[in-house]
């Protein structure tokens, strides 16, 4: 049978699992972006000690959403309250399933009284484009797709071009763009200024964990817009960051950033899998690492283990707030921080170097992901206590990182077991080579685990989750 859909795939036969698991997709991809500027050591050190500049023009979708019921229709799908979003803030907007796990996340851009863009990954995109579409709202949709992940020398065109300037001195690079003090913009508050003769919309967020700026506008007037921040920013040491070094940001700010999206099971999802195709995220996204499930639930995840439990608000109808309402008295897994053991590292890639044995799973730099979503086992003793969901190098912080979840029991401080590489020699996936598994001892400490994103980030998912 020739799958179209992406019912079609999990009719096939086959369990859903064992499909994503042997996905040929490959490695995820940050498309058109340079991989190193400098390198990606000092592009990482730069966001802690100087200045960077990230070129997010690329690697996300949007979806602008406008109409006279486009408010009312986007609170219809999220867990988030529109009562208090008015024109000039922008949200972190979180859906969820019917059976009320995460379809993903994006921000939500208010940014003319009828008018909304969605800023992210695919799955949460695709979502509301399909509920906008099945009518019931007076809205419509215009889509900007991610960049292509190898465009093979083509011309890429997008609608708007998107930097951030982070870093300690952002703030005197701003000045010197602006000519003069910028306005003081509260967290996900958008405010204009001023940029190459330009009045520029800017966000303030903090993807790294440092203070500091998001601007946006037309594609078109990207390069020189670009420019003008270079310019500016020579004398305060800024540096461009490559698409190598961009997603380790999260590593230290505290963001999940693939979260396996909540669409393969029940019987309210039927008709939106029948309208995702055959050949999009979620038919070919891959899973990796080192827990195995034959029920896809078990990669699931709930809003309150990704930090977003405070999102939710019953002030309104959404889809799967019945079943979040039934979740809401029961005991969450809790996201945080693991920090793995130097030695134990240092034993993994040793074993490149032995020719008696086989290797263990090969740890990439900076980012160790080798799949769309990653899940590898954590352990205290024999029990499994934990996922680990995304890994990769802190050059800041001199060591291994990644983010996932514990159960509630498990307490800063303690020493773990992540068991790292798929067992079996390991699956199909064209970025998983045939490997042993390894123990690495890991330390659960916070998440956020930079101080800045811990301490400043006022009023944001990082700091009201913990």
């Amino acid at each position: 049978m020739i799958s179209s859909s992406l019912e079609d795939v999990t009719k096939s036969g086959k369990n859903i699992v064992e499909i994503l698991r042997n996905s040929k997709i490959g490695s995820y991809v940050y498309p058109v972006v340079a991989a190193e500027f400098a390198n990606w050591r000092d592009e990482q050190r730069a966001w802690r000690d100087s200045a960077v500049l990230f070129d997010q023009s690329h690697h996300m979708a949007e979806l602008t959403v406008e109409g006279p019921d486009a408010g009312r229709f986007l609170e219809s799908l999220s867990i988030n309250s529109f009562k208090n979003f008015p024109v000039d803030r922008a949200k972190h907007y979180v859906p969820v399933s019917p059976e009320g796990y995460v379809i993903g996340d994006v921000i939500c851009f208010h940014l003319e009284e009828d008018q909304y863009v969605l800023v992210g990954r695919a799955p949460t995109v695709n979502w509301v484009e399909y509920n906008a579409k099945k009518g019931g709202h007076s809205v419509k949709t215009i889509r900007d797709d991610r960049s292509p992940s190898r465009p093979d020398g083509n011309k890429v065109e997008r609608r708007h071009y998107r930097f951030q300037i982070q870093g300690p001195n952002a703030p005197q690079i701003l000045e010197k763009l602006n000519g003069g003090p910028v306005p003081d913009i509260k967290f996900f508050h958008m405010d204009r200024i001023n940029i190459a003769g330009r009045k520029v919309r800017a966000l303030r967020h903090g993807m790294a964990g440092a203070p500091g700026l998001e601007v946006f506008g037309p594609y078109a007037e990207k390069d020189e817009i670009r420019a003008a921040i270079l310019e500016a920013g020579k004398e305060f040491d800024l540096y461009q960051v490559g698409s190598r070094a961009y997603s380790t940001n999260t590593l230290e700010s505290g963001w999940i950033p693939s979260p396996l999206p909540a669409v393969y099971t029940g019987e309210e999802m039927k008709a939106y899998r029948e309208w995702l195709p055959a050949d999009g995220y979620e038919a070919t996204g891959s899973i990796g690492g080192s827990f195995v499930s034959d029920d896809i639930r078990d990669y699931y995840s709930t809003p309150w283990e990704l930090g977003y439990g405070f999102y939710i608000k019953n002030d309104h109808d959404f889809v799967g707030r019945a079943a979040l309402e039934k979740m809401q008295g029961r005991r969450h897994r809790k996201k945080v921080t693991f920090e793995w053991n130097g030695d134990d590292v240092a034993k993994v890639i040793a074993s490149a170097f032995q020719r008696d044995d086989l290797p263990y799973k090969w740890i990439d730099f900076p980012v160790a992901n080798y799949a769309s979503s990653s899940f590898d086992r954590i352990m205290r003793g024999d029990r499994m206590v934990g996922l680990s969901m995304f890994s990769g190098y802190s050059f800041n912080e001199r060591c291994m990182l990644s983010l996932g979840v514990v159960d509630d029991d498990v307490e800063i401080g303690d020493i773990l077991t992540l068991v790292w590489g798929e067992p079996d020699g390991g699956t199909d996936k064209t970025a998983t080579e045939k490997h042993r598994q390894a123990e690495i001892r890991v330390r659960v400490s916070a998440a956020p685990y930079a101080r800045e994103a811990r301490e400043n980030y006022v009023e944001s998912w990082r700091t009201r989750a913990a």
